[in-house]
């Protein structure tokens, strides 16, 4: 356990999450690599600029963006191979996820360059741990502008057993979400996470039926960033185990346990010892006689 301020050290990138919203969200830790590092790349200098000087902090900055990010990543990695320091940060939460940053790790693992996590804010954690979901998620991040990408993405996401989590901006949410409803149907719950950690933000949880209309009930429902996150698909019945089940409730008026489950698993491509099993517990208390507990 750490508890002096630690320097950036020579020839390490460190990957800086900053806050998504509330400056107080910055960490200890992240505070000490960008007051030492020998340059801080950012998505957005002007942005980036205005975080540092809340802190008093005056440092080198160099821009990289979607736009530049292959040529800025092998610039800053002769930068470190030199033995600088190099500390990145996106305009918001941690970088690589949804923003720009990943091309500049990868280029820095090649080269054999050592790179460091500095973790801190993130909108799709900040968003899952007020979701109440206990199941797995998979986040998407944003999805295709276009409505035709956008449906034939979210066909493919339809039937996954997952809470799915997006990002969505305020000029596309009101499309996005009658989308969503039009592909993942009525029933679905979608939480709407806006503003995560600013002075407005907002949390508000309704089946994909009623989210239009919240959208439309008060213009402030659509301003600002978004966190979508989608409650998985409900439970649905497996029609190839209900076939087994209908197929071996048929045998077992005719055969033995064993052999009802053995015709049962040739006929429906089912696991034997599981359909063993379930015909063990569909003739209990049918027999006072012994049945043959070992299958095949």
């Amino acid at each position: 356990m750490f508890d002096i301020p630690q320097a950036a050290r020579p020839g390490i990138l460190y990957i800086v999450a900053t806050p998504i919203g509330n400056l107080r969200d910055l960490t200890l830790h992240a505070l000490d690599v960008l007051r030492t590092a020998d340059l801080i790349a950012a998505e957005d200098t002007r942005n980036s600029r205005g975080l540092l000087a809340a802190y008093g902090i005056q440092a080198r900055l160099t821009p990289l963006h979607e736009h530049n990010e292959q040529a800025a990543a092998s610039r800053l990695v002769a930068t470190l191979q030199a033995g600088k320091s190099v500390a990145y940060v996106s305009d918001a939460g941690t970088p690589g996820i949804s923003d720009p940053g990943a091309r500049l790790v990868a280029a820095a693992r090649a080269a054999g360059v050592a790179v460091v996590p500095i973790p801190g804010a993130s909108a799709v954690a900040t968003a899952l741990s007020v979701s109440g979901l206990e199941s797995p998620w998979l986040f998407v991040g944003f999805l295709p502008a276009k409505p035709a990408g956008r449906r034939r993405e979210l066909e493919g996401l339809r039937d996954l057993p997952y809470a799915l989590v997006f990002y969505e901006a305020p000029h596309r949410v009101e499309e996005t979400v009658a989308d969503l409803r039009a592909v993942l149907g009525d029933e679905r719950r979608i939480l709407f996470a806006r503003e995560l950690t600013k002075r407005f933000e907002q949390l508000h949880a309704c089946p994909l039926s009623e989210a239009e209309a919240w959208l439309e009930a008060d213009e402030n429902h659509r301003r600002g960033e978004f966190v979508l996150v989608l409650d998985p698909p409900a439970a649905k019945e497996d029609n190839d185990t209900a076939e087994a089940h209908r197929v071996l409730a048929l045998l077992l008026e005719e055969l033995p346990v064993k052999q009802a489950a053995q015709l049962a698993a040739r006929l429906t491509g089912a696991r034997k010892n599981a359909l063993y099993q379930l015909a063990l517990e569909m003739k209990q208390g049918e027999s006072d006689g012994p049945t043959d507990n070992h299958p095949a």
